[in-house]
């Protein structure tokens, strides 16, 4: 499931928009989004709506049946031509995928068949249906593709070199979206994003592992954890900034494709010890290599360090990306940044403050903390101010 989906829908829902071509009717599909608007969610034997479970209850979030949940799957041609020439969208967000790079290596047919060949898929399927004229695709596209980076920043025209079976998945869907566009006249874009986190962001993301074991080493429920490569560098930025950026490249005349980056870059190193500074402790680094451990401070206690089995195997070491473009011809900017509003404290402020009121455990973020309709967080039982 793509990250980013539990806010897609929150954000499709404000923008009210209710005209469209033709019709004058407009409808969004979201593959991967575990139920949003017209929403695919792959079947699974338990039921997995959490991270969207917060839309239902808010009324600014939709009107009353205007959210409606399809079973699918990205593997399936059949079910997906079913639900397109159903719904008959004209917006179609492609934000499905195995999107773990690590575990990509593990599974990497698995991976290629959703993340490449599913692309291809949802592709045919708008071809079937007869709709490429009327409907507008886009394609979640990822940094990952530059890998190997061969110039710095990295922006449209950098060549791609992936490391990853994941990466080398998504560059079929790249180029496989721009085929399309050259030879059907569809309507297709790539957003190619770099790192944007949420407190809905899956707890086997490194920052959202790191947001979490900080949140309950502050509570007393635990006490180290370990994690892989900590000089890896990338440039992170807000899930909510570049789902709006998502919306706004098709709301063009002409389809282009565009990259959506903050420009500033930190290590995981970094985020770490951010992390920790929000909750009063300093960490100190202590060895080399595997061996390497981070060090309260404050109290002498290790609460960092470092195990071999969370390396990639072909590692990506620096994405850094240019979004002079967007910036141009989108009118697009990122609002959210590291420091001003530091995504590692904003992740762990949420967990903290949840779990703080006593219920004894980490709750999912999105179900305490909401985004109000005027893009602050807040919590109905212990108001806050605004942490954006």
């Amino acid at each position: 499931m793509a990250q980013p989906a539990a806010d897609a829908c929150a954000y499709a829902a404000a923008s009210g928009d209710d005209g469209g071509e033709m019709s004058g009717r407009k409808v969004a599909l979201i593959t991967g989004i575990t139920g949003q608007v017209h929403g695919i969610v792959r079947r699974s034997s338990s039921f997995n709506t959490g991270r969207i479970e917060h839309l239902y209850k808010n009324p600014q979030a939709h009107t009353e049946g205007n959210m409606k949940l399809h079973y699918g799957d990205l593997t399936d041609s059949t079910c997906l031509v079913k639900i397109i020439n159903e719904v008959k969208p004209t917006e179609i967000y492609n934000l499905g995928a195995q999107s773990h790079v690590k575990i990509s290596f593990d599974l990497a047919e698995y991976t290629a068949d959703v993340d490449g060949v599913g692309t291809l898929r949802l592709l045919d399927a708008i071809k079937t249906c007869g709709l490429i004229n009327s409907v507008k695709f886009y394609q979640a596209s990822t940094s990952e593709l530059f890998g190997k980076v061969q110039e710095i920043p990295q922006k449209e025209t950098t060549p791609f070199y992936p490391r990853s079976p994941y990466g080398a998945a998504k560059l079929y869907a790249y180029w496989i979206v721009v085929n399309f566009r050259e030879a059907y006249n569809l309507f297709a874009v790539n957003g190619i994003l770099f790192n944007h986190e949420s407190p809905r962001r899956g707890a086997n993301f490194v920052t959202r592992k790191i947001s979490r074991s900080v949140a309950k080493i502050h509570l007393g429920q635990l006490e180290c954890f370990s994690l892989g490569n900590l000089d890896a560098k990338r440039d992170w930025g807000h899930a909510r900034d570049y789902v709006e950026a998502m919306w706004l490249m098709l709301q063009t005349d002409e389809p282009e494709d565009f990259v959506i980056a903050t420009g500033e870059v930190h290590s995981v190193r970094e985020f770490v010890e951010k992390s920790f500074r929000h909750i009063g402790k300093t960490i100190v680094w202590e060895g080399k290599n595997e061996n390497e451990v981070g060090r309260c401070k404050e109290t002498g206690k290790i609460h960092v360090t470092v195990n071999h089995k969370y390396y990639r195997p072909t590692e990506v070491d620096f994405l850094q990306g240019d979004c002079t473009k967007a910036k141009q011809k989108l009118n697009w900017k990122p609002r959210v940044t590291f420091d001003v509003s530091c995504l590692s404290g904003l992740l762990c402020t949420c967990y903290v403050r949840v779990s703080s009121k006593g219920n004894g455990g980490i709750q999912e973020g999105g179900k305490a903390f909401e985004w109000g309709h005027s893009g602050t967080w807040s919590c109905s039982d212990n108001p806050e101010p605004p942490l954006l």
